[in-house]
C-alpha cells in the first residue's frame, strides 16, 4: 500500500465535501481554489472516487460533486484504496514469491504494518474527520450563485436639465 500526495489531495477535497454535505454540488473549480490544487489533478482524482462511489457528479450550471454516501458510511481506508489502487492490490504487493528469500527478510514486518495501518483507517470516518474540522472552528462559507438569465433592460431615465430652454428664460434667468 502507498500513502501519497494524491491520496492525501483526495482526503482533503473529501473532508471538504463533507463539510459542505447538505448544501448544493461542489464545484471542482471551487475546490481547486481553495486547496491551491490544480484543475485537472482533481479531475483525476474524483475520476477514481465516482468509479468506487464514493461521490456522485452533477452536470450542468449549478453541478458538481456531492458524496455518495452518508460520511459516516466512508472511511478513510475506502478513499486511499480508491485513490492507491486498493487494499487487495496493496497486500498483493507486499507479498513475496518466497519467504527464503534474503531481500524478503522483512516481509513479515510489511505485511503486520500494512494490516495495522488498514484496520486504523478503517475507524476513521469522514463524518468524524469534519466533526474535527468543525471543533477547530472551520466555518462553511456559502457559494454565492450569479444571477443568470434574461433580465429587461432597465429604461433609462428622462433626462432633466436646469438649462434654460428659451431665449427669454435665459433673459430671466440672467436678470436674476
Amino acid at each position: 500500500m502507498r500513502l501519497s500526495t494524491r491520496g492525501r489531495f483526495a482526503i482533503n477535497a473529501m473532508i471538504d465535501l463533507a463539510l459542505r454535505d447538505n448544501a448544493t454540488p461542489v464545484p471542482l473549480a471551487d475546490l481547486a481554489l481553495r486547496h491551491h490544487i490544480s484543475l485537472s489533478y482533481l479531475e483525476q482524482v474524483f475520476a477514481k472516487l465516482r468509479q468506487h462511489g464514493l461521490v456522485e457528479s452533477t452536470r450542468g450550471p449549478g453541478g458538481g460533486y456531492t458524496l455518495g454516501m452518508a460520511a459516516h458510511a466512508i472511511t478513510v481506508a475506502d478513499i486511499v484504496a480508491a485513490i492507491e489502487g486498493g487494499a487487495k492490490q496493496g497486500a498483493a504487493a507486499l507479498q513475496g514469491e518466497g519467504a527464503c528469500d534474503p531481500q524478503d527478510m522483512t516481509q513479515d514486518l510489511w505485511n503486520t504494518l500494512h494490516t495495522t495501518l488498514m484496520a486504523h483507517m478503517k475507524t476513521i470516518t469522514l463524518s468524524s474527520l469534519s466533526i474535527q474540522q468543525r471543533a477547530k472552528g472551520f466555518k462553511v462559507e456559502e457559494r454565492k450563485t450569479g444571477k443568470k438569465g434574461v433580465f429587461a433592460k432597465a429604461k433609462p431615465e428622462p433626462v432633466r436639465t436646469t438649462a434654460p430652454n428659451s431665449v427669454f428664460a435665459l433673459a430671466q434667468a440672467l436678470r436674476t
